[in-house]
């Protein structure tokens, strides 16, 4: 079966489904309402800083130590430059 076919079908059966439901009469209030798209936004930001915590931080961490491995081993070490103090002594 296509692809375009299963589709279809998916939609005649949902929208068989959707004649065979009752009203809720239900009220929900701003308040509620603020509430639940609040959840949703903390729930998706929840999720991207997970991402960003759990594995785009130890990735860059392991590319700066490969970047780190691939200078020459005969350089010396990088000393910073002498205060001011200490050109005095």
């Amino acid at each position: 079966m296509k692809h375009g076919n299963l589709t279809v079908i998916f939609v005649i059966i949902a929208g068989a489904f959707s004649m065979w439901a009752t009203p809720a009469f239900a009220y929900v209030g701003p308040g509620a309402g603020l509430s639940a798209v609040g959840a949703f936004l903390a729930l998706i930001m929840g999720v991207i800083l997970a991402f960003v915590g759990f594995i785009w931080y130890p990735v860059k961490r392991l590319l700066r130590k490969g970047k780190a491995a691939g200078a020459s081993p005969n350089e010396p070490p990088h000393k910073p430059n002498a205060t001011s103090a200490e050109e005095g002594a």
